[in-house]
């Protein structure tokens, strides 16, 4: 454990640095967009590809891919064939089917220029670990171990969630994460004030020690989500919110936008396409509805980076032809005609009507 901590600190010490270096030279453009117009200094952005776009990921001053990979495979049965499992979250990641399109659709990432990726509970660390074996130079990968996370009560100490990101990082053979974001609970105002007073202990000790190089946290709460970058504002390096082509941020000078921008947070946004609900087809290679389904994730895609505040939206990728399709959302045009907005809204608007029960907390996403 010596050696490992020795390596967590020097990791520490150098991260620290190296992303000073990178805020200070990129610093006061926020965004590096693909072809470089500006002629930014490339040369400290992780995996970079002059056709993708790289946004500064907040007080991290990591320079983040426009579009990055969420960690869940929902759908992926439809790729590599197969049952559709009860609980897709439940499929083997040892199957060699399974595993080979999680490497191939992170290699494809990697020849695009994408160097995120977000692994959001037990199964999807290990999974994505796996995948960027011998290749964590080409991707930052963020951790959320949700089952042993606030989430559940018998996590919501400081004790108990040190031993959670330990026994987690063992299993996944990982020293360390370059973010950990505990996920709170969808309606986070529930939690205790000492419960979260624990959650940010935690985070801080994991930074401290070298286990995380940056820390936040994901919430569905947008009042509550404005309290703790208050109120915490060292664990509060990079949040994670829902953010569909709905949404809309209001400049309020007392909202959480602008707590997010006093603090500069970085920010994802999550669900991007509400779940898949905005797409007619079930992404099969097949499907009759492909053509129209890529044309409304580029456009949902492009709509969303029109706000220059967000690091980048989080679609979960299940095939190499879907990181092409939304690698593609980056070079096109941002602002969208009337016909196209029209269409967006339309897709949008069947997205509303379809979603499913669990998923209604979206609709509270329309204002930021």
């Amino acid at each position: 454990m010596a050696d490992e901590r020795i390596s967590r600190r020097d990791l520490l010490r150098t991260g620290a640095a190296a992303a000073a270096g990178m805020a200070a030279s990129l610093t006061p453009a926020l965004t590096v967009a693909a072809g470089n117009p500006g002629g930014a200094d490339t040369r400290k952005i992780l995996n970079y590809n002059p056709e993708m776009e790289y946004r500064r990921c907040g007080k991290t001053g990591l320079m983040v891919s426009a579009v990055v990979l969420g960690g869940h495979w929902k759908r992926v049965t439809q790729v590599i064939g197969g049952r559709e499992s009860a609980g897709w979250m439940t499929s083997s990641i040892d199957q060699p089917e399974f595993q080979k399109n999680r490497y191939d659709v992170v290699t494809r990432c990697i020849q695009r220029g994408i160097n995120w990726v977000d692994a959001c509970n037990i199964l999807e660390i290990q999974a994505y670990s796996r995948a960027l074996k011998g290749r964590r130079d080409k991707m930052y990968i963020a951790c959320s171990w949700c089952e042993e996370e606030v989430r559940d009560a018998n996590f919501r100490t400081f004790a108990k969630l040190k031993g959670a990101i330990d026994k987690g990082l063992k299993q996944a053979g990982l020293d360390n994460c370059d973010l950990w974001r505990i996920s709170l609970l969808t309606d986070s105002s529930r939690h205790t004030d000492a419960e979260i007073d624990e959650c940010a202990r935690a985070l801080e000790w994991a930074k401290q020690t070298g286990r995380a190089r940056f820390v936040g946290v994901s919430s569905h709460d947008r009042p509550h989500l404005k309290k703790l970058i208050e109120k915490y504002p060292r664990a509060m390096e990079v949040v994670l919110t829902p953010y569909t082509a709905k949404t809309k941020v209001v400049t309020d000078e007392h909202g959480l936008w602008a707590a997010m921008k006093e603090h500069d947070v970085g920010w994802f946004g999550i669900k991007p396409f509400a779940s898949n609900s905005v797409f007619k087809g079930d992404s099969s290679p097949n499907s009759p509805a492909r053509e129209e389904d890529n044309r409304i994730a580029r456009l949902a895609i492009r709509h969303i980076l029109c706000n220059p505040a967000i690091t980048a939206p989080m679609p979960g990728l299940i095939s190499q032809q879907q990181v092409d399709n939304v690698a593609l959302a980056v070079t096109e045009r941002r602002k969208l005609d009337a016909a196209e907005k029209a269409e967006l809204d339309r897709a949008m608007d069947r997205a509303w009507a379809g979603l499913p029960g669990c998923y209604q907390w979206l609709k509270d996403w329309e204002y930021v």
